[in-house]
């Protein structure tokens, strides 16, 4: 009989599954009115960054708008949060609508996090984060993350629509960080059988469909095919903790590094430091995958293979690496000071892992 739920015998060992209270509608942006009603708000405070201004602006025309704050950056630095903070309490705003990637949906969950209003998502990218309660701000170099389930977006609206003009490095580099959320998820060591599948039907759905969205950006059904790889994506890490893989993204957050692109550099490499004490996740993400090498899929993607072409400066490897291992997350394989560092320099040289 099939193991199950790293079951050596076929049996199914216990497990507990929490399933989170968001509402996700997968169709179009024009339901937003909609849900806003089934809410009950009616000062929305939109959120964006500078170059969905126009998008975030067409959508607002449908809405009781309070405001916008259109100055969303990467990584959530706490005087930007602040910010975004008193705009809404000075607004009286009653929601945030949150138009964007991730990085404008952690805007919405930093405002959530102190004031406790609702969120509303619109994603515009695969980042995942509309699905989870984790949150993170920057200062000084130092980015904290945490789960709190106040800053889980009250509803979450997938509209294929608005990614066919996401250009196609950011396409790719997001997509990468998703797979990254299902592939943490199949080692998680608070994992179970539901989320194993999501993970793995999530690798499979986004595998799939970023290749067709480089050769095509406004291939809608592949966009589609990736929007329901990153919901499953978010939806499997909102419920598992995560490990190496992100601890070091986090980190390497800290440094200012582009997100999504460290996360899809750092990935093969974490992988690899963790094979020997995954084997069943690793399987699992071959056959998602349909044999093909992730190192090479990411060539083939055209996606950034060094730390160091993304900013990373060599002579912080060696304190990212004193910070990832002062503070582990629970990970299958010991996460030690001196591999740790090896595989820095290997994701800082893009050296095959």
């Amino acid at each position: 009989m099939a193991r199950r739920n790293g079951a050596q015998d076929g049996s199914l060992k216990p497990f507990a599954y929490n399933g989170l209270p968001s509402r996700v509608v997968f169709g179009s942006v024009k339901s937003l009115p909609e849900e806003m009603d089934r809410l009950g708000v009616q000062r929305a405070l939109l959120l964006t960054t500078p170059g969905r201004a126009a998008m975030v602006d067409a959508i607002g025309k449908h809405l009781k708008v309070a405001g916008v704050y259109d100055k969303v950056v990467m990584h959530t630095p706490l005087e930007a949060a602040n910010e975004a903070r008193a705009l809404a309490k000075s607004l009286n705003a009653d929601c945030c609508v949150a138009v964007g990637g991730g990085s404008t949906i952690g805007f919405g969950k930093a405002i959530a996090l102190t004031s406790g209003l609702p969120v509303v998502a619109v994603p515009t990218t695969y980042s995942g984060s509309e699905m989870t309660t984790i949150w993170g701000i920057s200062e000084k170099n130092l980015k904290t993350t945490g789960r709190d389930p106040k800053v889980l977006p009250k509803v979450v609206i997938y509209d294929p629509g608005l990614t066919l003009d996401l250009p196609v490095a950011v396409s790719m580099a997001s997509g990468m960080n998703a797979i990254a959320h299902c592939a943490e998820a199949l080692y998680a060591h608070d994992g179970n059988p539901i989320i194993s599948l999501m993970a793995e039907e999530g690798i499979r759905a986004l595998g799939a469909a970023l290749p067709k969205i480089r050769t095509n950006l406004r291939d809608e059904e592949a966009r589609s095919n990736a929007l329901y790889g990153s919901w499953l994506a978010g939806s499997t890490i909102a419920t598992t903790s995560v490990a190496l893989h992100h601890k070091l993204c986090h980190v390497l957050g800290g440094f200012g590094l582009p997100h999504a692109e460290t996360h899809s550099i750092v990935l093969p490499h974490a992988l690899k430091y963790n094979s020997a004490a995954a084997p069943e996740a690793m399987a699992r993400m071959a056959r998602a995958l349909q044999g093909k090498d992730l190192w090479e899929m990411q060539k083939g993607l055209g996606l950034p293979m060094r730390l160091a072409d993304i900013g990373m400066k060599e002579a912080d490897i060696e304190r990212a690496a004193k910070i990832a291992v002062a503070a582990p997350y629970p990970n299958p394989r010991k996460v030690e000071y001196d591999p740790v560092l090896e595989l820095l320099r290997n994701a800082y040289e893009g050296r095959r892992p």
